[in-house]
């Protein structure tokens, strides 16, 4: 393996990472811009967790490297603090504590002044999480039950609307995670979050683009009805395979409205296997919480017509490559990796514990629900109709 001489990069050099992570670039791809090994840019980005520091600035109002250098500039010829604070139109106590800092009048040098004024700068902010432990216990709690940091954020503000000292921010719990010197709470809680990863990426760093199959005589998502597209009224559903290792799959329902998630096993990902188990769940539901469903392109669907004719609910389908389209339901497949990761088999998993997963997920307040609970919202439905 060739020998590379290690390198110290400069300030520009690292702005240009950050440019290019933040841009959603690899490793790889930012350390051959200096001709480097992927781990030489790794060390320089792991150590603030993937975050970009803030760039570090001079208050104005603290002595520059000009006005020391007068100072210098003074001293040598002998002027006293008084005179040289005049001509500077500072206070003579300010020149005091310079020189009385930095080695008097005698040992007095701008350039190691102002480095020295630099470095005692960088004073460590205690961290919220830091400095009031009941509520990083707290936060820690939430995390262990699988809520994302925007949940936790979100639950406490709508608890403790009068208690700002129980309220955190989810970029702060994120920070506190991924940068280990706050302290406040423990590296294994990285565990629970819905992306594992030791360091935070860009949103920019990946796109699903999935290969999709073509179904005959479908029905557009551009034709939906309003009400369903703008989420006014209940009943319409999104879904989608969820699939594990070992040809394994789970089907994954969400309804728009209230963000009320079903999960149905299934044996198979061939369509009549799918379209059997859709049709059974659908019949556990009175006809006005399902109205319709919208479905991505997969092959899976290609018997969506036989699902319509048996339960009289409408299938429409995403444009090609646009799986966003059914949003609530990708949104909640990122959710399911915290309790199914990818590579994990699917198939011994019963539906007694799908049911048992559905219910924590649809008991964790959601942002869209002004962190309201899916199960709440659901529960107004019914009893709305009931």
């Amino acid at each position: 393996m060739k020998y590379r001489k290690r390198i110290y990069y400069t300030d520009g050099q690292k702005g240009l990472m950050w440019d290019r992570w933040q841009r959603g670039e690899s490793l790889h791809q930012i350390a051959a811009l200096f001709d480097r090994r992927h781990t030489s840019v790794r060390r320089i980005l792991a150590e603030s967790g993937g975050i970009r520091p803030s760039q570090r600035r001079r208050s104005v109002r603290v002595l520059s490297l000009a006005v020391r250098e007068e100072i210098s500039r003074g001293m040598a010829a002998g002027k006293s603090m008084r005179t040289i604070a005049a001509s500077l139109g500072r206070a003579p106590s300010t020149i005091s504590r310079e020189l009385g800092r930095n080695e008097g009048r005698q040992g007095y040098r701008a350039s190691q002044a102002d480095q020295a004024a630099w470095d005692r700068a960088r004073r460590h902010k205690p961290c919220k999480l830091i400095l009031h432990r009941a509520l990083a216990r707290q936060v820690a709690s939430k995390l262990q039950q699988q809520w994302s940091p925007q949940q936790v954020a979100g639950w406490l503000q709508r608890t403790y609307p009068d208690d700002t000292s129980r309220q955190v921010s989810h970029e702060t719990i994120y920070r506190t995670l991924y940068i280990q010197s706050r302290g406040a709470l423990k590296q294994e809680l990285l565990a629970h979050l819905r992306r594992t990863r030791g360091m935070r990426r860009s949103r920019h760093h990946t796109q699903k683009t999935p290969d999709h199959g073509r179904i005959k005589d479908t029905i557009s998502i551009s034709e939906r009805p309003a009400s369903a597209e703008d989420r006014a009224v209940p009943g319409h559903w999104e879904g989608d395979l969820l699939f594990g290792d070992r040809n394994s799959q789970i089907a994954t329902l969400v309804e728009r409205y209230t963000r009320y998630v079903m999960l149905v096993k299934v044996d198979g990902k061939d369509t009549e296997t799918v379209v059997n188990a859709l049709i059974k769940n659908a019949r556990r539901l009175p006809k006005q919480l399902y109205q319709s469903l919208t479905w991505d392109r997969g092959k899976e669907m290609a018997a969506h017509r036989r699902f319509t004719l048996a339960t009289d609910i409408q299938v429409y389908f995403c444009d090609p490559h646009h799986p966003w389209q059914r949003g609530s339901n990708e949104n909640t497949n990122g959710l399911l990796r915290q309790y199914f990761p990818k590579g994990v088999s699917l198939s011994n998993v019963s539906q007694a514990e799908l049911d048992e997963v559905a219910r924590k997920l649809n008991e964790r307040p959601r942002k869209t629900l002004g962190y309201e609970t899916p199960a709440e919202r659901y529960r107004q439905v019914v009893a709305s109709i009931g």
